[in-house]
């Protein structure tokens, strides 16, 4: 595990079914940050968020866009996590593309918990969670919606994951609900979270930022604001609570069985 990790966060609007020009944007965010050691950008950045024609948009595993992306990882030595809609068998998937300091594509998560009917009806769901080693470091990644179930984050702690990293598209009125989610993720499974989010308004949409860096007590290292595209860098500690019980450690296996008492089953007491 490394002794410190160099991270950044662009919180940014990308331009929406422009993908060259989010490429760009890729590069220039890697030039001005030439310490970092990751570089994470939001869900779908590639293409904007939108589900409007995805498959209009969509790259291959060994297309072109991901080739210029991965040169940029390369020659920077700097890792990069960002969102891309993927071409996959059966249609598109609403994908985290995870690249390596030398250029490799080192693993492609694919959201399992797509957002409502829309989402379900654009893409494809994985049945799949993935925990990839970057920088020396295991994370669990998640995108989006997926950050807002339990079982996602705790089934890649238990997997071994030492930081999670959500990439995310998440819009109003949902701000408050990600700020919740984000800390309590972190808190619950006693890892660092690493949280990028999209801002700013795009077709019908308003992306609420609030990307932030959160320790592994649920408390925020560094947040980024609601309404302004912003880039942190922080140096993170990858560390384990030291102040609370190990959930994991603790978490009864199998848990106790539930009880159901239906009220034609109840007994009369009196006192």
């Amino acid at each position: 595990m490394p002794a410190v990790l160099t991270v950044v966060l662009a919180q940014l609007s990308p331009r929406l079914r422009q993908t060259k020009a989010n490429i760009e944007t890729i590069r220039r965010v890697v030039a001005e940050h030439p310490g970092a050691d990751l570089v994470v950008f939001p869900e779908l950045f590639l293409s904007g968020y939108t589900l409007s024609d995805i498959d209009e948009l969509a790259v291959h595993l060994d297309g072109p866009e991901l080739k210029k992306v991965a040169d940029i990882a390369q020659e920077s030595s700097t890792a990069l996590i960002f969102g891309a809609p993927e071409r996959v068998s059966g249609g598109v998937a609403n994908s985290a593309f995870c690249i390596d300091g030398q250029g490799t594509i080192a693993a492609v998560y694919r959201k399992a918990q797509l957002y409502g009917g829309e989402e379900s009806d654009a893409f494809v769901a994985s049945d799949e969670l993935l925990v990839v080693e970057l920088c020396g470091l295991k994370m669990g990644i998640m995108i989006c919606f997926d950050v807002e179930f339990p079982e996602v984050a705790r089934s890649l702690a238990q997997a071994g994951a030492e930081l999670l990293v959500t990439i995310s598209a998440n819009m109003e009125p949902f701000g408050n609900d990600h700020a919740v989610f984000v800390s309590a993720r972190a808190l619950e499974n006693g890892l660092p979270h690493v949280y990028v989010n999209q801002v700013g308004p795009v077709e019908k949409l308003t992306f609420v930022g609030g990307s932030a860096i959160v320790s592994p007590d649920g408390e925020i290292y560094a947040q980024a604001g609601s309404s302004e595209e912003e880039i942190l860098s922080v140096r993170l500690l990858p560390a384990k609570s030291n102040l609370r019980e190990d959930y994991l450690s603790q978490l009864r296996s199998p848990m106790p069985s539930v009880k159901m008492v239906p009220s034609d089953a109840r007994t009369e007491t009196r006192v």
